[in-house]
């Protein structure tokens, strides 16, 4: 669908209040975190600053990574930076600490769910990736590794460092892992605005460049590349003064 402005900057900034909601929520279950948390838990335990303010912190370093990487931020990526991390202690300052484990099962899920509905709204707005997903794909681009690659590689380098610094590494770890991606991709098609005019773009094109899509949509369009026998066919039928078409003449005995 096309949308104006407005209408994207509303739908950005409810992703991202919604995307620190949701990691407060998983802070309160106390059953894990996502890998990025578990680092800003680890870092808030050690350093006495509020979770949120860890959050807005590494953001900012995150988004100076991206210079040598030559990325581009748009608005959204520094309203990324600022806004999920304030929301994210709002949040927690609202919060009860339940102790019983049926209610801290329910935050974490509901966490999870309100995390794919966030990443839906934000990056279906169009206004910039977050700083994290352009380490991602800056990285990627430098050096030539697929986006799973380097995703994973990032997300258990932080994972690592996070459990060493103390943050809760649990099921909740494991179960964010599984469902995000789904959840993740179920919402960014449904929330994904197109540029105005733009009226027959895809409602689920992704921010993210993917070069082995390029050629295997090309191999797609033009079908299976001819074996050598086809072309030296083809070689031989475009010959200079040779006419395909001809048929040979008929040589038979004069009566």
């Amino acid at each position: 669908m096309t949308a104006s402005v407005p209408r994207r900057l509303v739908q950005l900034f409810a992703g991202l209040v919604l995307f620190g909601a949701s990691t407060a929520l998983m802070v309160a279950s106390g059953l894990g975190l996502a890998s990025w948390d578990v680092l800003h838990q680890g870092l808030a335990r050690h350093t006495g600053l509020p979770l949120g303010h860890v959050v807005i912190g590494v953001g900012a370093l995150v988004l100076l990574a991206w210079i040598p990487l030559r990325q581009r931020p748009g608005f959204g990526t520094a309203a990324n930076v600022v806004v999920v991390g304030l929301a994210a202690d709002a949040t927690l300052g609202v919060l009860p600490t339940p102790h019983a484990l049926a209610p801290r099962a329910a935050l974490l899920v509901g966490g999870i769910a309100l995390n794919g509905v966030a990443t839906g709204l934000y990056v279906g707005a169009g206004l910039g990736p977050g700083p994290r997903d352009g380490l991602m794909t800056g990285l990627a681009a430098r050096t030539g590794r697929s986006l799973r690659l380097t995703r994973t590689g990032i997300e258990v380098a932080v994972l690592a460092a996070g459990w060493l610094l103390g943050g809760t590494v649990g099921v909740g770890t494991v179960l964010f892992a599984a469902a995000i991606g789904p959840l993740a991709q179920f919402f960014i098609a449904r929330f994904t605005l197109n540029p105005p005019g733009d009226r027959h773009a895809p409602l689920a094109r992704h921010h993210q460049h993917d070069p082995s899509r390029t050629r295997r949509d090309r191999r797609r369009r033009l079908g299976p590349r001819p074996g050598p026998r086809a072309r030296w066919l083809r070689g031989r039928t475009r010959r200079p003064g040779r006419d395909r078409l001809a048929v040979p003449r008929r040589t038979g005995s004069s009566l």
